[in-house]
């Protein structure tokens, strides 16, 4: 039994309120498999960030996909397994000639760093070089002490942060192994479980509705696609020739992973700036920060004002809607958040329209006259 007293007035007033035992107990029942439920989501977590990357990952490679199994010679035509197969190869294929260019040098130009430390340390320390006689004018001899000597301390830490650092990577590597699976399962069986599901799940009255709804909101996935593609092609050609003016070893190459990281959103520049950068410092430590400013440079006006214009353009939404979008699913999810921000944007806009539609407070056919 619960009391309740109305002090408001002079003259106090008891409320009682009898509460059984039955409800006591749903009370708790509710509340333990509440908090059940949020402890399993939380354990969960990180497999469902997979298969929701492996899900989108699956809708934006459809379109190509199918070109690919529609092009097929012979009784393999229409095949998702043989297209995805041939295709798969070739990522693998680019990539191994890719790091077949790459790592050989870039082992080359580390052994010569390494062998030329001793030196630089040298230099550092005689006062009649140029770096020498720059550390003393600039009484930079106290900040050098305390730098090496932190360097020093932490070396005794590194092997047990080596150590977790390799495990990291490691849990990396599964997990993008884990995606790339998926993603191939997905492409391989989707259209099969989607058709079932849509039979189970959909009415036959609805259908129409509901395939309406679900080709517009691939139509926003796959324009954001086509956006990241057409954002990180503009990226290589902008920043090829700043690394042919700096003379930054392997150019050509440079371009192509600025490429391939511009395709990932939020931290894909950060990932291409940081490598390309590394190899500028082998030639020249001028030439490391001239790219890398140039880079952040680019990286700031991609984000305001090239990625919100031409993902607007792809995907039909407005330049302040895909920016906002942004900002916001960084700030409640993160990376991930930031990966998938646009086209949840632009499937949520696509899901109010058709409501609205429905309410009859939007004109029929919103989306197509939008598109016009």
């Amino acid at each position: 039994m619960i009391h309740f007293h109305d002090y408001g007035r002079k003259k106090s007033s008891l409320v009682e309120v009898t509460v059984s035992t039955n409800t006591l107990i749903r009370i708790v029942f509710v509340v333990l498999i509440t908090f059940g439920m949020v402890k399993v989501f939380m354990d969960i977590t990180h497999s469902i960030l997979l298969v929701s990357v492996a899900f989108f990952l699956a809708l934006a490679l459809n379109s190509p996909i199918s070109r690919i199994a529609s092009i097929l010679p012979g009784k393999i035509r229409g095949n998702r397994l043989v297209a995805t197969s041939i295709s798969y190869l070739v990522v693998i294929f680019f990539l191994t000639v890719l790091g077949m260019y790459l790592i050989p040098p870039f082992i080359h130009q580390t052994e010569k760093f390494i062998i030329a430390t001793p030196n630089l340390l040298s230099e550092l320390k005689n006062q009649h070089s140029t770096l020498g006689h720059f550390i003393r004018v600039h009484h930079l001899q106290g900040f050098l002490s305390s730098l090496s000597n932190e360097a020093h301390n932490r070396l005794g830490s590194i092997g047990g942060k080596a150590f977790s650092s390799i495990a990291g990577i490691l849990s990396d590597v599964v997990s993008l192994l884990v995606v790339v699976v998926l993603t191939f399962m997905m492409l391989v069986e989707g259209q099969k479980w989607l058709s079932v599901l849509s039979g189970l799940f959909v009415s036959e009255n609805k259908t129409k509705e509901v395939n309406v709804i679900a080709n517009e909101m691939y139509r926003v996935i796959r324009g954001y696609v086509n956006g990241q593609v057409l954002l990180a092609l503009i990226a290589a050609i902008l920043m090829g020739p700043v690394l042919f003016m700096m003379h930054v070893s392997f150019p050509i190459a440079m371009m192509a992973i600025i490429f391939i990281c511009g395709l990932v959103p939020v931290i894909g520049h950060a990932i291409g700036a940081l490598i390309v950068t590394i190899v500028a410092v082998f030639h020249s430590l001028t030439a490391a920060l001239v790219v890398l400013i140039l880079y952040i440079i680019y990286i700031n006006i991609e984000n305001y004002l090239l990625q919100p214009r031409i993902q607007s353009n792809t995907t039909n939404m407005s330049p302040l809607l895909v920016l906002v979008s942004v900002i916001v699913g960084i700030n409640f999810g993160g990376i991930f958040g930031g990966l998938v921000a646009i086209p949840v944007a632009g499937c949520i806009r696509v899901l109010i329209i058709e409501l609205l539609e429905h309410k009859k407070l939007l004109p029929k056919n919103f989306l197509d006259e939008a598109k016009d």
